[in-house]
């Protein structure tokens, strides 16, 4: 098993990343990415000027790599390659990189999933935005909760079968 966990303030270039994470493999069948970035503008149309993630660096990084290890125990996956932007991210520019491996396409891809999804619910960092209005703080949307809960729902069900 391998896991790389990164948070930094400096852009990156996901498809970097992915070279990197591919040519570390061995003879996976499977590999999945996803890349985030920020968006220009808000649900009503409003223009972003910037998105701020701040952290409390040693707290963040702790609950990210808890989730990567998360990740790992749950599915069947070889290699996992998390990266996530913190500071000032610009509308268009990457925030967060997310690589799985393993030797069948299922797992990959429901890891990848379950990343992103706690990723965004319980990674620890406080976000808002900047527009022509002031600044936003945002919190995870009802949506965002409803699609971490489905894992907490099928591990339920995994459990009761078993």
């Amino acid at each position: 098993m391998s896991s790389h966990v990164e948070l930094t303030e400096a852009g990156f270039d996901p498809a970097a990343r992915f070279a990197t994470f591919t040519a570390s493999l061995g003879d996976e069948g499977a590999v999945v990415s996803f890349t985030g970035r920020a968006r220009g503008t808000v649900k009503d149309g409003t223009a972003i000027g910037a998105l701020i993630l701040e952290t409390y660096r040693g707290v963040t990084l702790s609950s990210m790599q808890a989730i990567a290890g998360d990740a790992h125990e749950r599915f069947a996956i070889t290699h996992s390659h998390v990266v996530h932007r913190a500071g000032r991210i610009l509308p268009g520019e990457p925030i967060v990189f997310v690589a799985t491996a393993s030797p069948h396409r299922r797992a990959a891809f429901e890891a990848a999933d379950y990343l992103m999804d706690r990723l965004k619910t319980e990674a620890v960092f406080w976000k808002r935005e900047e527009h022509g209005d002031g600044v936003s703080w945002i919190e995870p949307t009802a949506q965002d909760r409803d699609d971490t809960a489905r894992w907490l729902q099928s591990e339920g069900e995994e459990n009761a079968r078993n």
